[in-house]
């Protein structure tokens, strides 16, 4: 029996009661007092399981969390549940009432659906994965909604299913793949099946090159909370050929317009550091125009202005200070300001971080952050803080 099986019997529940909370450190303790009484096995696997539930916290919310079902490989892989929510909202807004989720994973993104009210196929391969999926299906009641099938979804017909959702493997043996076509199903094959549904979703790495995205989709990228978490593929959105990036919480979605490239300018009194989304979707010249701004360096994503425009697609900051790249100014006028607290950003500069603290030794009660860069070519450090 494997340690899922295990966990499904009604010891196996009660034992995962017991062991919610129980702190890393003092496990080995737990363990041996459990043990006294359960199956070791048991132990082991509710012990590693309360260890996946709390990890997964930050993906799932506590509530969920503690009521899921976990593989290492799911917790890892999983979609966050704000974006897969997101995600979902926008098939419920394009009509869809059925998906056939390939490569479901441990059900993340199927059960998102069916909590939008979206009937759902649930595909994968892998035995234990399946069986995950279908005890987190049941866990949290939306098994009347969510059908788990084991099988290879490229063997799986999706006929009579408004959409479909394909989130190919994209680790390997030996970590993460970056060839769209070394996914597992290849990307090809899920824009093929994507072509041949009414309305299809294709997630794939952040990263993916825009002329590796098909002429027939959209492409949008996603962050949340200012994290890029994925982009997607839409298929039948009525929007082909177009790019957004979308920010959540919101969710906020800024849309391509085709803008040329921002003019280079000279360093204004702002600095504008645009969302990782906006930038992955290459939507600076967007941001730019929205602040009547321009960039520091031709090949930067950062934007400067002479004015304050909030806007939720860039970080703003008042700049105080430029000099030259030279760390023995930067360390002079720190212990000036008294700055204590150095909040270090980088973008065209192979200085890290962690190397520049040590150097500059920041000590005092006042905080800055200073961007490592390049204007006009030049390195170039620029000293400021957020813009109130």
């Amino acid at each position: 029996m494997n340690d899922l099986a295990l966990l499904l019997t009604p010891e196996g529940r009660a034992l995962l009661d017991e062991v919610r909370d129980t702190d890393p450190a003092r496990e080995l303790a737990v363990a041996t007092r459990l043990r006294r009484e359960h199956p070791a096995d048991l132990v082991s696997a509710a012990l590693g399981q309360a260890r996946l539930r709390q990890r997964a916290a930050a993906k799932f919310g506590a509530g969920d969390a503690g009521r899921m079902f976990f593989t290492p490989n799911g917790v890892e892989q999983s979609t966050r549940a704000s974006v897969a929510a997101y995600r979902a909202g926008r098939m419920k807004d394009l009509g869809v009432t059925s998906v056939a989720d390939l490569c479901c994973g441990i059900g993340g993104d199927a059960i998102a659906l069916a909590r939008a009210g979206i009937r759902v196929l649930a595909v994968d391969r892998d035995p234990l994965t399946a069986a995950t999926a279908r005890a987190n299906a049941a866990a949290l009641g939306l098994d009347g909604l969510i059908e788990v099938r084991e099988a290879d979804v490229t063997e799986v017909s999706t006929q009579g299913y408004d959409a479909v959702f394909v989130d190919p493997a994209r680790r390997g043996g030996r970590g993460r793949i970056f060839d769209p076509e070394a996914y597992s199903p290849p990307l090809s094959w899920a824009v093929e099946t994507a072509l041949g549904a009414p309305r299809a979703a294709l997630k794939i790495a952040p990263g993916i090159p825009h002329e590796a995205v098909p002429a027939e989709a959209e492409a949008e990228w996603i962050s949340d909370g200012g994290d890029v978490k994925e982009a997607v593929l839409w298929f039948g959105s009525g929007a082909p050929g177009t790019v957004r990036a979308t920010l959540l919480p919101g969710p906020r979605t800024l849309p391509g317009r085709g803008l040329p490239d921002p003019e280079v300018r000279p360093v204004g009194r702002y600095l504008y550091e645009p969302d990782g989304a906006v930038i992955r979707a290459h939507l600076v010249a967007e941001v730019a125009e929205e602040v009547g701004g321009g960039l520091l360096d031709a090949t930067i994503a950062y934007v400067t202005a002479d004015a304050l425009h909030p806007t939720p697609y860039a970080t703003a900051y008042e700049i105080t200070d430029r000099l030259p790249f030279n760390v023995k100014r930067l360390k002079a006028l720190l212990r000036e300001r008294e700055v204590g607290v150095l909040t270090v950003k980088k973008r065209g500069s192979a200085v890290e971080p962690e190397e520049l603290r040590r150097k500059v030794k920041p000590q005092g009660p006042n905080s800055a952050t200073v961007f490592l860069t390049r204007v006009a070519g030049a390195p170039t450090m620029l000293l400021g803080h957020p813009a109130r």
